[in-house]
């Protein structure tokens, strides 16, 4: 792992072999930290994999996302545009746009696995589509009453029950109590 300038100085060193630089004089040829910074808000980039102490420390994938975004540029591409192409991007892909030396690509030592956060937001989609689905909207709020079954044990309903309705749930719900009272789940004051 990298800390942003070692991984800057990655990111230039891959640059120098075929590269012609953005055509217009707005863009920078290498993006400077606060670019990094902006482009993993943004999206663009991942977030840091991981931090020590207050140092953000990157990886490969953070060195091909950003020469794949300095290589689009060069070829007069906006950010959206490139955004939009490098969206969901395997490390393969970002590799064959990159074309970064293999020997910038090392990492010397492999990362203290606790250190590591996993990087749900990189999955290129079709990875994610197993994933589980949200879950559903909260229901519309309504109005609770309980019916007290003795023992402490309340049932919720909605609306309001009458008596008799009292009498009956209670009645339905004595093998429930019985279960409860065996397993000392009531308030054994309250169930006599």
């Amino acid at each position: 792992m990298w800390t942003l300038d070692e991984l800057l100085d990655r990111v230039s060193a891959a640059l120098t072999a075929e590269y012609s630089g953005a055509p217009n004089g707005r863009v920078r040829d290498v993006p400077d930290k606060r670019a990094v910074r902006w482009y993993a808000t943004t999206g663009l980039v991942d977030r840091p994999s991981a931090m020590r102490g207050r140092t953000a420390l990157y990886e490969k994938r953070h060195l091909l996302q950003l020469v794949a975004v300095k290589r689009l540029q060069s070829q007069g591409r906006t950010l959206a545009d490139v955004q939009a192409e490098l969206a969901g991007a395997t490390d393969t892909t970002l590799a064959a746009i990159a074309r970064v030396p293999e020997h910038l690509l090392s990492t010397g030592e492999a990362p203290p696995p606790e250190a590591v956060r996993p990087r749900f937001w990189a999955e290129p989609a079709a990875e994610r589509a197993a994933a589980p689905a949200a879950p559903p909207a909260p229901a519309e709020a309504f109005a609770l009453n309980g019916v007290a079954l003795g023992g402490g044990a309340v049932v919720l309903v909605p609306g309001t029950p009458t008596a008799a309705d009292r009498a009956d749930i209670a009645a339905a719900a004595r093998p429930l109590l019985d279960l409860l009272a065996a397993r000392g789940l009531l308030n054994e004051r309250e169930s006599s």
